[in-house]
Protein backbone atom coordinates (compact mmCIF):
# COMPACT_ATOMS: atom_id res chain seq x y z
CA UNK A 1 0.00 0.00 0.00
CA UNK A 2 2.63 2.22 -0.75
CA UNK A 3 3.78 4.81 -3.70
CA UNK A 4 6.39 3.88 -5.62
CA UNK A 5 9.94 5.61 -5.88
CA UNK A 6 10.79 7.98 -8.17
CA UNK A 7 13.56 6.56 -10.80
CA UNK A 8 13.59 8.48 -13.62
CA UNK A 9 15.41 9.02 -17.24
CA UNK A 10 16.67 11.19 -19.57
CA UNK A 11 17.24 11.09 -23.00
CA UNK A 12 20.50 11.52 -24.91
CA UNK A 13 20.40 11.30 -28.70
CA UNK A 14 18.35 7.83 -29.09
CA UNK A 15 19.18 6.41 -25.44
CA UNK A 16 17.62 6.69 -22.17
CA UNK A 17 19.90 6.98 -18.70
CA UNK A 18 18.52 7.29 -15.49
CA UNK A 19 18.50 11.00 -13.50
CA UNK A 20 19.43 10.92 -9.38
CA UNK A 21 16.42 9.94 -7.31
CA UNK A 22 13.86 12.79 -7.41
CA UNK A 23 14.11 14.47 -3.81
CA UNK A 24 16.85 12.00 -2.24
CA UNK A 25 18.57 15.19 -0.90
CA UNK A 26 14.86 15.78 1.27
CA UNK A 27 14.67 12.60 2.72
CA UNK A 28 16.40 12.66 5.75
CA UNK A 29 14.40 15.66 7.40
CA UNK A 30 11.05 12.38 6.92
CA UNK A 31 13.32 10.10 8.67
CA UNK A 32 14.21 12.50 11.26
CA UNK A 33 10.64 13.19 11.91
CA UNK A 34 9.35 9.42 12.29
CA UNK A 35 12.42 8.94 14.71
CA UNK A 36 11.27 11.84 16.91
CA UNK A 37 7.59 10.61 16.80
CA UNK A 38 6.13 9.57 20.25
CA UNK A 39 7.02 6.15 21.22
CA UNK A 40 3.48 5.71 22.30
CA UNK A 41 1.72 7.28 19.31
CA UNK A 42 -0.77 4.57 17.30
CA UNK A 43 0.31 3.69 13.77
CA UNK A 44 -2.40 3.03 11.66
CA UNK A 45 -2.21 1.46 8.02
CA UNK A 46 -3.35 4.08 4.98
CA UNK A 47 -5.75 2.51 2.81
CA UNK A 48 -6.83 4.48 0.12
CA UNK A 49 -11.04 5.23 -0.37
CA UNK A 50 -11.07 4.96 3.52
CA UNK A 51 -9.57 7.84 5.09
CA UNK A 52 -8.40 11.06 2.88
CA UNK A 53 -5.02 12.50 3.59
CA UNK A 54 -4.71 15.47 5.61
CA UNK A 55 -3.39 18.84 4.50
CA UNK A 56 0.58 18.04 3.99
CA UNK A 57 0.50 15.04 4.65
CA UNK A 58 2.11 12.45 1.57
CA UNK A 59 2.39 9.18 0.89
CA UNK A 60 6.28 7.68 1.19
CA UNK A 61 7.06 4.53 -0.70
CA UNK A 62 8.29 1.62 1.70
CA UNK A 63 10.90 0.18 -0.41
CA UNK A 64 10.55 -3.02 1.40
CA UNK A 65 7.02 -3.50 0.06
CA UNK A 66 8.52 -4.00 -3.49
CA UNK A 67 11.11 -6.43 -5.27
CA UNK A 68 11.54 -3.84 -8.10
CA UNK A 69 9.84 -0.20 -8.60
CA UNK A 70 11.38 2.38 -10.72
CA UNK A 71 9.03 5.04 -12.83
CA UNK A 72 9.78 6.77 -16.25
CA UNK A 73 8.28 10.48 -16.98
CA UNK A 74 6.01 10.32 -20.00
CA UNK A 75 7.12 13.62 -20.95
CA UNK A 76 10.84 12.16 -20.81
CA UNK A 77 9.82 9.62 -23.52
CA UNK A 78 8.05 11.63 -25.96
CA UNK A 79 6.18 14.81 -24.87
CA UNK A 80 2.74 13.26 -24.51
CA UNK A 81 1.27 10.26 -21.85
CA UNK A 82 1.32 6.99 -23.47
CA UNK A 83 -2.39 6.28 -22.44
CA UNK A 84 -2.27 2.42 -23.83
CA UNK A 85 0.88 -0.30 -24.17
CA UNK A 86 1.34 -3.41 -24.90
CA UNK A 87 4.44 -5.58 -23.36
CA UNK A 88 6.28 -7.82 -26.72
CA UNK A 89 8.19 -10.63 -25.61
CA UNK A 90 12.00 -11.50 -26.03
CA UNK A 91 13.76 -13.84 -26.29
CA UNK A 92 15.50 -13.88 -22.89
CA UNK A 93 13.59 -16.95 -21.79
CA UNK A 94 10.60 -17.79 -19.51
CA UNK A 95 9.77 -16.81 -15.86
CA UNK A 96 12.77 -14.76 -14.99
CA UNK A 97 13.71 -13.23 -11.60
CA UNK A 98 17.43 -13.00 -11.60
CA UNK A 99 18.63 -9.21 -11.82
CA UNK A 100 19.38 -7.57 -13.57
CA UNK A 101 16.07 -7.60 -15.69
CA UNK A 102 14.96 -6.16 -19.15
CA UNK A 103 11.70 -5.53 -20.90
CA UNK A 104 10.48 -4.36 -23.92
CA UNK A 105 6.83 -2.73 -24.19
CA UNK A 106 5.21 -1.07 -27.38
CA UNK A 107 3.18 2.02 -26.59
CA UNK A 108 1.62 4.66 -28.16
CA UNK A 109 0.94 8.39 -27.28
CA UNK A 110 -2.61 10.72 -26.87
CA UNK A 111 -0.92 14.16 -27.80
CA UNK A 112 -2.71 17.17 -28.11
CA UNK A 113 -1.82 18.05 -31.80
CA UNK A 114 -2.75 15.06 -34.17
CA UNK A 115 0.84 15.25 -36.14
CA UNK A 116 2.80 15.45 -32.29
CA UNK A 117 1.63 11.50 -31.89
CA UNK A 118 3.94 8.68 -31.67
CA UNK A 119 4.30 4.76 -31.98
CA UNK A 120 7.52 3.89 -29.73
CA UNK A 121 8.93 1.04 -29.21
CA UNK A 122 10.85 0.99 -25.02
CA UNK A 123 13.96 -1.50 -24.11
CA UNK A 124 14.56 -0.88 -20.47
CA UNK A 125 17.24 -3.02 -19.12
CA UNK A 126 19.56 -2.97 -16.04
CA UNK A 127 16.62 -3.35 -13.98
CA UNK A 128 17.90 -3.90 -10.42
CA UNK A 129 15.99 -5.21 -7.16
CA UNK A 130 15.16 -2.59 -4.09
CA UNK A 131 16.67 -5.23 -1.96
CA UNK A 132 19.21 -4.07 0.81
CA UNK A 133 22.64 -5.56 1.51
CA UNK A 134 21.41 -9.02 3.41
CA UNK A 135 20.68 -9.24 7.25
CA UNK A 136 24.38 -9.24 9.36
CA UNK A 137 25.92 -8.30 5.90
CA UNK A 138 27.98 -5.16 6.93
CA UNK A 139 30.12 -3.17 4.07
CA UNK A 140 33.83 -3.68 4.86
CA UNK A 141 35.24 0.11 6.94
CA UNK A 142 37.42 -0.25 4.01
CA UNK A 143 35.24 0.23 1.59
CA UNK A 144 35.22 3.51 0.22
CA UNK A 145 32.31 6.26 -0.53
CA UNK A 146 34.09 6.36 -4.45
CA UNK A 147 33.28 2.38 -4.66
CA UNK A 148 29.83 2.88 -3.32
CA UNK A 149 29.30 5.28 -5.79
CA UNK A 150 30.34 3.47 -8.45
CA UNK A 151 28.24 0.35 -7.18
CA UNK A 152 25.19 2.44 -7.49
CA UNK A 153 25.84 3.66 -10.75
CA UNK A 154 26.33 0.42 -12.13
CA UNK A 155 23.09 -0.06 -10.97
CA UNK A 156 20.96 2.65 -12.62
CA UNK A 157 18.65 1.23 -15.02
CA UNK A 158 19.07 2.05 -19.04
CA UNK A 159 16.53 2.90 -21.44
CA UNK A 160 16.72 2.79 -25.62
CA UNK A 161 13.34 4.67 -27.02
CA UNK A 162 12.61 4.17 -31.04
CA UNK A 163 10.12 6.64 -32.02
CA UNK A 164 7.84 6.58 -35.35
CA UNK A 165 5.65 9.61 -36.19
CA UNK A 166 1.76 8.51 -36.34
CA UNK A 167 -0.93 10.88 -37.34
CA UNK A 168 -3.40 10.93 -34.85
CA UNK A 169 -3.84 10.43 -31.16
CA UNK A 170 -3.32 6.30 -30.68
CA UNK A 171 -6.21 4.52 -28.35
CA UNK A 172 -5.07 1.69 -28.31
CA UNK A 173 -2.09 -0.70 -29.01
CA UNK A 174 -1.91 -4.48 -28.98
CA UNK A 175 1.04 -7.02 -30.00
CA UNK A 176 1.80 -10.19 -30.82
CA UNK A 177 4.16 -12.82 -32.94
CA UNK A 178 3.44 -13.88 -36.01
CA UNK A 179 6.93 -15.97 -37.57
CA UNK A 180 9.51 -13.66 -37.57
CA UNK A 181 7.41 -10.41 -37.31
CA UNK A 182 6.56 -8.34 -34.63
CA UNK A 183 3.43 -6.82 -35.21
CA UNK A 184 1.34 -3.89 -33.47
CA UNK A 185 -2.14 -3.31 -34.30
CA UNK A 186 -3.05 -0.03 -33.48
CA UNK A 187 -6.35 1.78 -32.91
CA UNK A 188 -6.03 5.51 -33.71
CA UNK A 189 -8.78 8.59 -33.19
CA UNK A 190 -8.64 8.69 -37.35
CA UNK A 191 -11.41 5.54 -36.56
CA UNK A 192 -8.46 3.57 -38.57
CA UNK A 193 -7.10 0.33 -37.21
CA UNK A 194 -3.96 -0.20 -38.31
CA UNK A 195 -0.99 -2.94 -38.47
CA UNK A 196 2.62 -1.87 -38.45
CA UNK A 197 5.97 -3.96 -38.04
CA UNK A 198 7.89 -2.96 -35.42
CA UNK A 199 11.16 -5.07 -36.85
CA UNK A 200 13.07 -1.68 -37.79
CA UNK A 201 12.10 0.09 -33.98
CA UNK A 202 13.52 -3.42 -32.45
CA UNK A 203 16.62 -3.42 -34.06
CA UNK A 204 16.90 0.04 -33.02
CA UNK A 205 16.84 -0.35 -29.32
CA UNK A 206 19.27 -3.16 -29.34
CA UNK A 207 21.79 -1.53 -31.89
CA UNK A 208 23.49 1.86 -31.05
CA UNK A 209 24.08 2.04 -35.25
CA UNK A 210 20.94 0.10 -35.98
CA UNK A 211 19.48 3.59 -33.93
CA UNK A 212 21.58 6.28 -35.75
CA UNK A 213 20.10 5.11 -38.99
CA UNK A 214 16.67 4.87 -37.43
CA UNK A 215 16.88 7.90 -36.20
CA UNK A 216 18.41 9.28 -39.78
CA UNK A 217 15.28 7.81 -42.20
CA UNK A 218 12.78 8.97 -39.31
CA UNK A 219 9.69 9.42 -41.14
CA UNK A 220 5.93 8.76 -40.01
CA UNK A 221 4.64 5.04 -39.49
CA UNK A 222 3.26 3.51 -42.57
CA UNK A 223 1.08 0.57 -41.54
CA UNK A 224 1.65 -2.46 -43.37
CA UNK A 225 -2.07 -2.87 -43.23
CA UNK A 226 -5.11 -0.54 -42.92
CA UNK A 227 -8.95 -1.07 -42.33
CA UNK A 228 -11.08 1.95 -42.17
CA UNK A 229 -14.55 -0.03 -42.52
CA UNK A 230 -15.65 0.51 -38.79
CA UNK A 231 -17.65 3.62 -38.94
CA UNK A 232 -16.54 5.59 -35.74
CA UNK A 233 -13.22 5.41 -33.80
CA UNK A 234 -13.05 2.25 -31.17
CA UNK A 235 -11.03 1.16 -28.46
CA UNK A 236 -11.46 -2.78 -28.10
CA UNK A 237 -8.49 -4.86 -29.72
CA UNK A 238 -7.22 -8.29 -29.13
CA UNK A 239 -4.88 -10.84 -31.51
CA UNK A 240 -5.79 -14.33 -30.86
CA UNK A 241 -3.36 -16.52 -28.43
CA UNK A 242 -4.04 -19.09 -30.69
CA UNK A 243 -4.10 -17.95 -34.52
CA UNK A 244 -1.08 -16.44 -35.13
CA UNK A 245 -2.03 -12.73 -37.18
CA UNK A 246 -5.71 -13.68 -35.93
CA UNK A 247 -7.38 -10.29 -34.59
CA UNK A 248 -10.70 -9.02 -33.65
CA UNK A 249 -11.37 -5.16 -33.43
CA UNK A 250 -14.82 -3.20 -31.59
CA UNK A 251 -15.72 0.32 -32.51
CA UNK A 252 -18.04 2.93 -30.22
CA UNK A 253 -20.95 2.36 -33.16
CA UNK A 254 -21.28 -1.20 -31.42
CA UNK A 255 -19.66 -3.54 -34.65
CA UNK A 256 -17.22 -5.98 -34.21
CA UNK A 257 -14.74 -6.96 -37.17
CA UNK A 258 -12.82 -10.10 -36.99
CA UNK A 259 -9.56 -9.84 -39.55
CA UNK A 260 -8.23 -13.28 -40.66
CA UNK A 261 -4.46 -13.22 -42.06
CA UNK A 262 -3.29 -13.93 -45.45
CA UNK A 263 -0.22 -15.43 -47.40
CA UNK A 264 2.39 -13.22 -46.98
CA UNK A 265 2.36 -11.81 -43.87
CA UNK A 266 0.86 -8.00 -45.22
CA UNK A 267 -2.76 -8.59 -45.76
CA UNK A 268 -5.83 -9.83 -44.22
CA UNK A 269 -9.60 -10.66 -44.71
CA UNK A 270 -12.06 -8.64 -42.43
CA UNK A 271 -15.43 -9.82 -42.73
CA UNK A 272 -18.15 -8.28 -44.51
CA UNK A 273 -20.68 -8.28 -41.87
CA UNK A 274 -19.69 -7.28 -38.53
CA UNK A 275 -20.95 -8.98 -35.10
CA UNK A 276 -22.98 -6.35 -33.77
CA UNK A 277 -25.63 -7.43 -30.80
CA UNK A 278 -24.60 -5.31 -28.92
CA UNK A 279 -26.73 -1.76 -28.95
CA UNK A 280 -23.92 0.57 -27.59
CA UNK A 281 -20.22 1.28 -27.74
CA UNK A 282 -17.95 -1.92 -27.54
CA UNK A 283 -15.19 -1.10 -24.90
CA UNK A 284 -12.70 -4.27 -24.67
CA UNK A 285 -12.82 -7.59 -26.53
CA UNK A 286 -11.03 -11.02 -25.47
CA UNK A 287 -10.31 -14.16 -27.29
CA UNK A 288 -10.69 -17.33 -25.85
CA UNK A 289 -7.19 -18.77 -24.36
CA UNK A 290 -8.33 -22.35 -25.51
CA UNK A 291 -10.62 -22.10 -28.31
CA UNK A 292 -9.58 -20.46 -31.27
CA UNK A 293 -12.72 -19.48 -32.69
CA UNK A 294 -14.54 -17.68 -29.46
CA UNK A 295 -13.96 -14.17 -28.32
CA UNK A 296 -15.63 -12.50 -25.46
CA UNK A 297 -16.53 -8.46 -25.51
CA UNK A 298 -18.04 -6.27 -23.16
CA UNK A 299 -20.22 -2.80 -23.61
CA UNK A 300 -21.20 0.77 -22.32
CA UNK A 301 -25.08 -0.86 -22.64
CA UNK A 302 -23.81 -3.12 -19.18
CA UNK A 303 -23.60 -6.72 -20.86
CA UNK A 304 -21.12 -9.02 -21.38
CA UNK A 305 -21.19 -11.53 -24.38
CA UNK A 306 -19.38 -14.55 -25.77
CA UNK A 307 -18.85 -15.23 -29.44
CA UNK A 308 -17.76 -17.96 -32.01
CA UNK A 309 -16.71 -17.15 -35.35
CA UNK A 310 -18.10 -19.86 -37.15
CA UNK A 311 -21.70 -19.16 -36.31
CA UNK A 312 -23.86 -16.60 -37.53
CA UNK A 313 -23.25 -12.82 -36.25
CA UNK A 314 -25.24 -13.03 -32.97
CA UNK A 315 -23.28 -13.77 -29.58
CA UNK A 316 -24.06 -17.16 -28.00
CA UNK A 317 -23.93 -16.31 -24.64
CA UNK A 318 -24.45 -13.14 -23.26
CA UNK A 319 -24.64 -11.93 -19.22
CA UNK A 320 -27.20 -8.65 -19.51
CA UNK A 321 -27.24 -5.46 -16.87
CA UNK A 322 -23.77 -7.50 -15.62
CA UNK A 323 -22.41 -4.36 -14.06
CA UNK A 324 -25.02 -1.18 -13.29
CA UNK A 325 -22.99 1.01 -15.74
CA UNK A 326 -20.22 1.11 -18.38
CA UNK A 327 -18.33 -2.26 -18.49
CA UNK A 328 -14.86 -0.72 -19.45
CA UNK A 329 -12.55 -4.19 -19.40
CA UNK A 330 -12.65 -7.70 -19.47
CA UNK A 331 -9.87 -10.07 -18.87
CA UNK A 332 -10.33 -13.88 -19.96
CA UNK A 333 -8.64 -16.43 -17.23
CA UNK A 334 -5.85 -18.84 -18.85
CA UNK A 335 -6.29 -21.45 -17.72
CA UNK A 336 -9.77 -21.26 -15.73
CA UNK A 337 -13.26 -21.13 -17.52
CA UNK A 338 -13.12 -17.21 -15.95
CA UNK A 339 -13.87 -13.73 -17.57
CA UNK A 340 -12.97 -10.85 -14.90
CA UNK A 341 -14.91 -7.68 -15.46
CA UNK A 342 -14.29 -3.86 -14.60
CA UNK A 343 -17.11 -1.30 -14.89
CA UNK A 344 -17.59 2.25 -14.05
CA UNK A 345 -19.21 1.37 -11.15
CA UNK A 346 -16.29 0.24 -9.59
CA UNK A 347 -16.65 -2.96 -9.15
CA UNK A 348 -14.79 -6.03 -10.18
CA UNK A 349 -16.52 -8.93 -10.62
CA UNK A 350 -15.35 -12.88 -11.61
CA UNK A 351 -17.72 -14.52 -13.95
CA UNK A 352 -17.78 -18.58 -14.41
CA UNK A 353 -18.52 -19.31 -18.00
CA UNK A 354 -20.30 -23.15 -16.85
CA UNK A 355 -22.51 -20.23 -14.51
CA UNK A 356 -22.58 -17.70 -16.98
CA UNK A 357 -26.27 -17.64 -18.23
CA UNK A 358 -27.38 -17.19 -14.42
CA UNK A 359 -26.28 -14.00 -14.83
CA UNK A 360 -24.84 -14.03 -11.52
CA UNK A 361 -20.47 -13.94 -10.67
CA UNK A 362 -19.20 -16.18 -8.74
CA UNK A 363 -16.68 -13.35 -7.33
CA UNK A 364 -17.88 -9.60 -6.56
CA UNK A 365 -15.24 -7.01 -4.92
CA UNK A 366 -15.55 -3.16 -4.70
CA UNK A 367 -12.34 -1.35 -3.28
CA UNK A 368 -11.88 1.22 -5.77
CA UNK A 369 -13.43 4.15 -5.10
CA UNK A 370 -13.90 5.12 -9.16
CA UNK A 371 -14.55 3.30 -12.72
CA UNK A 372 -12.39 0.89 -13.46
CA UNK A 373 -9.54 0.84 -16.37
CA UNK A 374 -7.80 -1.74 -16.95
CA UNK A 375 -7.65 -5.96 -15.72
CA UNK A 376 -5.86 -8.59 -16.33
CA UNK A 377 -5.53 -12.15 -14.83
CA UNK A 378 -1.99 -13.21 -13.74
CA UNK A 379 -0.19 -15.16 -16.44
CA UNK A 380 1.05 -17.71 -14.51
CA UNK A 381 -1.20 -18.25 -11.12
CA UNK A 382 -4.98 -18.55 -12.18
CA UNK A 383 -6.09 -17.44 -9.10
CA UNK A 384 -4.22 -13.89 -8.67
CA UNK A 385 -5.45 -10.90 -11.29
CA UNK A 386 -5.04 -6.88 -10.79
CA UNK A 387 -6.98 -3.85 -11.66
CA UNK A 388 -6.10 -0.16 -11.96
CA UNK A 389 -8.78 2.45 -11.65
CA UNK A 390 -9.29 6.06 -11.74
CA UNK A 391 -8.63 6.47 -8.23
CA UNK A 392 -4.85 6.30 -8.98
CA UNK A 393 -4.73 2.87 -7.22
CA UNK A 394 -3.65 -0.27 -8.70
CA UNK A 395 -5.18 -3.35 -6.92
CA UNK A 396 -3.61 -6.91 -6.64
CA UNK A 397 -5.94 -9.53 -5.76
CA UNK A 398 -5.49 -13.83 -4.70
CA UNK A 399 -8.88 -15.13 -5.04
CA UNK A 400 -7.93 -18.86 -3.39
CA UNK A 401 -7.26 -16.81 0.09
CA UNK A 402 -10.48 -17.78 2.17
CA UNK A 403 -9.61 -15.78 5.54
CA UNK A 404 -6.77 -13.24 7.44
CA UNK A 405 -6.10 -13.56 10.57
CA UNK A 406 -3.83 -11.11 10.51
CA UNK A 407 -6.25 -8.42 9.45
CA UNK A 408 -8.78 -9.03 12.03
CA UNK A 409 -6.28 -7.41 14.15
CA UNK A 410 -4.75 -4.33 12.41
CA UNK A 411 -7.02 -1.41 12.81
CA UNK A 412 -8.00 -0.09 9.33
CA UNK A 413 -7.31 -3.28 7.80
CA UNK A 414 -9.94 -5.59 9.27
CA UNK A 415 -12.96 -4.57 6.88
CA UNK A 416 -10.62 -4.84 3.53
CA UNK A 417 -11.88 -8.24 1.37
CA UNK A 418 -9.34 -11.30 2.35
CA UNK A 419 -8.34 -11.65 -1.25
CA UNK A 420 -7.14 -8.11 -1.55
CA UNK A 421 -3.07 -8.48 -1.70
CA UNK A 422 -1.56 -5.40 -2.53
CA UNK A 423 -2.23 -1.61 -3.15
CA UNK A 424 -0.02 0.16 -5.36
CA UNK A 425 -0.17 4.56 -5.36
CA UNK A 426 1.61 7.07 -6.52
CA UNK A 427 0.46 7.48 -10.28
CA UNK A 428 -2.10 10.28 -11.75
CA UNK A 429 -5.58 8.53 -13.79
CA UNK A 430 -3.89 5.17 -14.32
CA UNK A 431 -5.66 3.88 -17.72
CA UNK A 432 -3.47 0.52 -17.97
CA UNK A 433 -1.66 -2.05 -16.87
CA UNK A 434 -0.39 -5.55 -17.81
CA UNK A 435 1.57 -8.22 -15.87
CA UNK A 436 4.91 -8.92 -17.70
CA UNK A 437 4.29 -12.82 -19.50
CA UNK A 438 8.21 -13.46 -18.98
CA UNK A 439 9.51 -11.80 -15.41
CA UNK A 440 7.56 -13.66 -12.73
CA UNK A 441 4.59 -11.36 -10.74
CA UNK A 442 6.63 -7.94 -12.40
CA UNK A 443 3.50 -5.67 -13.62
CA UNK A 444 3.97 -2.38 -15.58
CA UNK A 445 1.26 -0.24 -15.69
CA UNK A 446 0.71 3.76 -17.63
CA UNK A 447 -1.13 7.01 -16.93
CA UNK A 448 -0.77 10.59 -17.72
CA UNK A 449 2.29 11.06 -15.27
CA UNK A 450 4.06 8.23 -16.80
CA UNK A 451 5.13 4.46 -16.64
CA UNK A 452 5.53 2.25 -13.95
CA UNK A 453 7.27 -1.21 -13.31
CA UNK A 454 7.08 -2.84 -10.10
CA UNK A 455 7.06 -6.42 -8.24
CA UNK A 456 5.28 -6.35 -5.32
CA UNK A 457 6.11 -8.67 -2.01
CA UNK A 458 2.77 -10.47 -2.25
CA UNK A 459 3.10 -12.19 -6.01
Amino acid sequence: MSAPDEDTFAEEGGEMEELDEAGSDEDEGVEMEDEGADEGEERKVYVPGIEPLKPGEELEMDRSAYRISCSVNSGLCSGAPCLSFDVLRDGDGESREQFPLSMLLCAGTQADAALSNRLLVIRMHNLHGTEKAKEGEESSDEESEDEEEEEDEDKKPQMELAMMPHYGGINRVRVTRRGEQSLAAVWSEKGQVEIFDLQPQLEAVHSSAAMATFIKQQKEATPLFSFSGHMAEGFALDWSPLVAGRLVSGDCKKNIHVWEPQEGGTSWQIDQRPFSSHSKSVEDLQWSPTEATVFASCSVDQSIRVWDIRAPPNSMLSANGAHSSDINVISWNRSEPFILSGGDDGLLKVWDLRQFKTGRPVANFKQHSAPITSVEWSPVDSSVFAASGADDVVSQWDLSVESCDVGARVEGVKDLPPQLLFLHQGQSEIKEIHWHPQITGVMISTALSGFNLFRTISV
